[in-house]
């Protein structure tokens, strides 16, 4: 297959409007979890490590947490269909562009300085909305 066909059915997948996520923010990921017949959202509140792979369809973020002193770490799919929302709650001054040392920073090391910010909050359902109006403009 060509770059070109590639190119054009990868443009489908991708979700419109994500916020700008940096390392340093402390996001909330909304993923859709599916038990037996019943769907719902799980939350994940971290710091994000890392943004990698660009903006692409194949972009992720890692997030970190502490979770009963033990740190736990998950790699998003961006534009993954199971991510339904992702709330940016806070950013943070960093200096680096991936923040692997927080894993094994202690104490004072691993607090981040705040950054003046108001949230951002992206949805799923918000987003085809917008661009089907878009699309209705048009015509």
């Amino acid at each position: 297959m060509s770059s070109k066909t590639i190119e054009t059915f990868t443009s489908g997948q991708l979700k419109q409007g994500i916020p700008s996520i940096m390392p340093g923010d402390t996001v909330k990921v909304f993923q859709k979890i599916k038990e037996k017949d019943k769907e719902r959202l799980q939350p994940f509140e971290g710091v994000v490590l890392a943004r990698k792979h660009g903006k692409g369809i194949s972009s992720t973020i890692t997030v970190r947490r502490i979770s009963s002193g033990v740190g736990v770490e998950k790699i998003f799919p961006v534009h993954s269909p199971l991510i339904e929302k992702i709330e940016v709650v806070k950013r943070s001054k960093v200096r680096r562009a991936k923040l692997y040392y927080l894993r094994t920073a202690k104490g004072r090391k691993s607090r981040l300085k705040r950054k003046e910010f108001e949230g951002l909050t992206w949805e799923a359902k918000k987003a085809e909305e917008s661009s089907e109006k878009l699309s209705e403009e048009e015509k």
